[in-house]
């Protein structure tokens, strides 16, 4: 008989993570039914999407409360959608704020968990840990350092790789049309990715605004998401910045330096080999409450990995114009920085491993479930 499963995401990234799982689950077992929240990616993998992530990024902690009856109505949904779907297994990715709370109402069904990209308990919030242990049946981690956090706190993890380099494993997708079919001149190319959600959008895109004019001999590429409006960044078009959507990759890839916000992205851009600074704006309250709360040195996931300042990161009012064209200058080819930055990039590589987390996911998850409920 198929086993079911139900995979809850809530961002781009998880999205994309889980568009990988789903593949290397439906090649394992072809009958498995899996239903997601999750994103155009996963549901073209083969699962079938009942709530879009487009309706649930809501960043930072004043945006949170601002939306939280929205936030409320969703967790009911999600319950209704389990009930009547009656998975065999739930499996969150990421998305801490509501999983962890979903975990508790799957605990009670007598429904079997899993945790893939589990929180960053280790960065705050460390009290998640006894959720996890009540609530949580498996965890794999994607980060060489979280398997150990876990088991001081008597909590069986496994690490299996980071996910991405699954996705670099792949053939990349030959483009040797991008500039043409982009409309790009032949200059070299200074990349900016401000994110996916609006308010990250509207922070980033008037403190690049100045980038054109301090390089001149550079093409200033805004990097878009294909669900933000094309309006959203007008500020950047009229400065005389282009706008590439649906290339994410071959734009990194193709880029002298870039400009980035934190996050997933700022680990794609290391594992593409492109020298980067980090920006980072959000609302006064919310980097005020994280600064409080939170105990990481770094944002950047490169730092976090590496446990040193291998990248610049320029944070609220050191995110300004004059302090990102300094550190990109410092960045580009020939220079000692960019070297520098190259080898740690290097040294990221070693530590994150191999490819194939998602097949090791999958293969964990398939034996699971074939014990479910049996």
């Amino acid at each position: 008989m198929p086993k079911r499963l139900f995979i809850i995401s809530g961002e781009p990234s998880g999205d994309l993570h889980g568009a990988n799982l789903v593949s290397a689950i439906l090649e394992q077992e072809p009958r498995t039914e899996i239903q997601c929240w999750g994103g155009d990616k996963m549901a073209k993998a083969g699962a079938r999407v009942v709530k879009h992530i487009d309706e649930l990024a809501f960043m930072g902690f004043v945006e949170v409360i601002a939306n939280l009856p929205q936030i409320l109505r969703n967790f009911s949904l999600c319950k209704r959608q389990i009930t009547d779907f009656n998975p065999d297994m739930v499996l969150f990715i990421d998305y801490p704020g509501f999983n962890l709370r979903m975990a508790k109402f799957i605990s009670k069904l007598g429904i079997e968990s899993a945790y893939y990209i589990s929180p960053q308990i280790w960065a705050w919030k460390e009290s998640r840990i006894t959720k996890i242990k009540r609530y949580i049946d498996h965890v794999f981690v994607i980060l060489p350092f979280e398997q150990k956090f876990y088991e001081r706190h008597g909590v069986k993890a496994e690490f299996v790789g980071h996910p991405l380099l699954d996705e670099f494993a792949k053939d990349a997708p030959q483009d040797d049309d991008f500039y043409e079919n982009h409309q790009l001149s032949d200059k070299p190319i200074i990349s900016v990715l401000p994110g996916s959600r609006t308010q990250e959008i509207k922070k980033i895109l008037p403190i690049i605004s100045e980038l054109p004019e301090a390089f001149p001999n550079h093409q200033i590429v805004v990097s878009k998401v294909a669900w933000q409006p094309l309006s959203l960044y007008q500020p950047a078009v009229d400065k005389g910045i282009k706008i590439v959507e649906g290339s994410t990759y071959t734009l990194i890839s193709n880029s002298e330096a870039a400009v980035v916000t934190s996050g997933t992205a700022t680990l794609e851009t290391a594992l593409l080999s492109t020298p980067q600074v980090v920006v980072y704006k959000a609302n006064a309250l919310s980097v005020l409450l994280a600064r409080f709360l939170v105990k990481i040195k770094y944002i950047s996931l490169v730092n976090l990995i590496l446990d040193k300042p291998a990248i610049t990161e320029l944070i609220q009012k050191e995110a300004n114009s004059i302090n990102i064209i300094r550190e990109l200058k410092s960045l580009l080819t020939g220079s000692e920085n960019r070297q520098r930055v190259l080898q740690h990039y290097n040294e990221l590589h070693q530590l994150l491993g191999g490819s194939g987390a998602s097949k090791i996911v999958a293969t964990r998850l398939l034996k699971i479930l074939v014990k479910a409920k049996n």
